[in-house]
């Protein structure tokens, strides 16, 4: 609790809260968790058990269909028209539109491009797409 000391005032009571010590508070509490959340993390080797459950099986062969540099298409290696690719989708995944085509492109195609063609392939009906990269095995 506070007081004024103003000459014309009997000692009347300040309502204001002091938050100084408040924010002392705070910020050393917000050390303390920045220190100790790193220390709560804790890795531990489990061995774990043997399932009996049957294996599924291997997916089917995934359809390949790589954008060249100069805006080509190929279907499995083999070169392909842009207005035939809905045709040789059909034919290659045999009209099921739930296979993963997995599409790359050559890494000097613009953005726009990839982006033409993952439009062509929706509006052909094939939503599942993976994108295909190069790992970079690299030391950073």
């Amino acid at each position: 609790m506070g007081a004024r000391l103003d000459p014309g005032d009997d000692l009347a009571e300040a309502h204001e809260i002091n938050v100084t010590p408040f924010i002392d508070v705070m910020l050393v509490l917000l050390i303390i968790f920045m220190i100790a959340a790193p220390l709560s993390t804790v890795e531990t080797d489990v061995n774990l058990p043997v399932s009996n459950a049957q294996s599924r099986k291997p997916p089917e062969k995934p359809i390949a269909l790589s954008l060249r540099p100069d805006l080509s298409l190929t279907l499995d290696g083999e070169p392909l028209p842009r207005e035939t690719i809905a045709a040789a989708l059909d034919g290659k995944s045999d009209g099921d539109k739930e296979r993963r085509i997995l599409l790359s492109a050559d890494k000097s195609v613009s953005y726009g491009e990839l982006m033409r063609l993952m439009n062509q392939l929706r509006e052909a009906g094939y939503l599942k797409l993976g994108l295909v990269g190069v790992e970079d095995n690299r030391s950073p």
